[in-house]
């Protein structure tokens, strides 16, 4: 199939996995904090954390390219470690993917951890489990649905993402070029056979993913 370019369907799905798989490394704790404990300036922080899902993209990309470049505190930091800055970098895109899909991991997992009876842990914590017993072998197994759904919607907003990636990665081939932006390119260059290949890949693909979270809702145990 000529007109799908597989690199950069391999890059993208790259990008996604990558992404999604760290960003709920990192959701996990967080969601747990915002679930279970009250802390001063806990609001603030939860409004941080959504501002991506307000902000339009071009703005969070433009905060984070400057972050990024070679002036920016990211960049310099990978300046120091790499000898170049994150803008315009795979490594560039890891990051802003993560930030800008945070709320979309974060949320469905802190509603997970909200439903779970105090019940649970309370005899659990009776029967001698440490807290983090407790967190391993009560709260994950309960939330193993949630966690998948958590997955795929981090991987499908990454899937799906363009402004936020044209302003720190813009169009490099083997790069940053993935989907949403392959796509811009074909179109601006009237390639419509090959805009419409990588679009029919991209419907199929995103059908699936919500095909593949309404099956992981409704596998999620009602306690």
């Amino acid at each position: 199939m000529e007109w799908i370019d597989w690199g950069v369907v391999f890059l993208t799905l790259r990008l996604g996995i990558i992404s999604a798989t760290l960003l709920l490394g990192i959701a996990i704790p967080v969601a747990w904090s915002l679930a279970k404990y009250s802390f001063w300036g806990k609001g603030i922080l939860e409004s941080i954390l959504a501002l991506p899902l307000v902000l339009p993209p071009t703005v969070l990309g433009f905060y984070l390219l400057l972050m990024m470049g070679n002036q920016g505190v990211l960049g310099k930091i990978s300046i120091f470690f790499t000898g170049s800055p994150l803008a315009f970098t795979f490594s560039g895109l890891v990051i802003g993917s993560i930030i800008y899909s945070f709320p979309f991991v974060v949320q469905p997992l802190k509603n997970a951890f909200e439903n779970i009876p105090q019940l649970y842990l309370e005899v659990a914590a009776t029967l001698g489990a440490s807290p983090k017993d407790v967190f391993f072998s009560v709260v994950l197994p309960i939330s193993k649905s949630s966690l998948l759904t958590a997955w795929t919607l981090g991987f499908a907003h990454t899937l799906g993402e363009f402004g936020v990636i044209l302003m720190i990665g813009g169009n490099i081939a083997d790069e940053t070029r993935v989907l949403s932006i392959a796509i811009y390119d074909h179109v601006e260059s009237l390639e419509y056979a090959k805009a419409h290949g990588l679009s029919a890949f991209t419907l199929i693909l995103s059908f699936v993913l919500l095909l593949t979270i309404r099956q992981l809702d409704q596998k999620k145990p009602r306690i």
